[in-house]
């Protein structure tokens, strides 16, 4: 099983913080697993001109075409303004509409108030449906106050991301079991 595990931010430190702790637990949990983690900020992405997602080289193309090969992919976002970062809409404005089919998504939130526990509900998740993702349905939400200089705090956060970890992994190998079986289905 491949899983990609994204940091969408280019400030800051808590969202690879929170992801460095998600590959932490996959490491920990599944070593049949292999992982990845990309972070946007030490990447140069291009910004989306509507060319076919194999058409990007350099940074652009390593990570979709990561995204594109992954079974799973955990996305670490934090919320700017209310919102998801323009470089995660960005991401998905690379790749193909039906990206996302039969991949397993995942979210990890960090957000400095309470007030945005609700924007992977109302802008994420829509996107991710979109294209065609299977969405792990509870995610992580992790706020300031769980976060001391770069590290997290707060032992329910690592509690979490184990079952968010868990859950992903599960759902990964269900879908590919239930896939297999329906191809065996077909004599061809």
């Amino acid at each position: 099983m491949k899983v990609l595990a994204i940091a969408s931010s280019i400030v800051g430190s808590k969202t690879r913080t929170a992801m460095n702790a998600v590959v932490d637990e996959f490491k920990k949990s599944y070593v049949n697993v292999e992982i990845e983690l990309l972070d946007l900020a030490e990447l140069d992405i291009q910004f989306s001109d509507g060319r076919n997602y194999l058409e990007y080289e350099g940074d652009s193309g390593r990570i979709t075409k990561a995204m594109m090969e992954a079974d799973a992919i955990v996305i670490g976002t934090p919320i700017f303004q209310a919102s998801i970062p323009a470089t995660l809409k960005n991401l998905f404005d690379l790749l193909p509409v039906n990206a996302l089919r039969d991949k397993i998504v995942s979210m990890v939130i960090t957000a400095g108030s309470p007030k945005h526990f609700l924007i992977a509900e109302q802008q994420l998740k829509p996107i991710l449906s979109y294209m065609k993702a299977q969405i792990v349905q509870t995610y992580v939400f992790i706020e300031e106050k769980d976060f001391h200089r770069k590290e997290i705090i707060n032992d329910d956060i690592f509690f979490r991301i184990a079952r968010l970890v868990e859950d992903t992994v599960v759902l990964t190998e269900s879908y590919a079991k239930i896939r297999k079986e329906k191809e065996e289905k077909y004599d061809f």
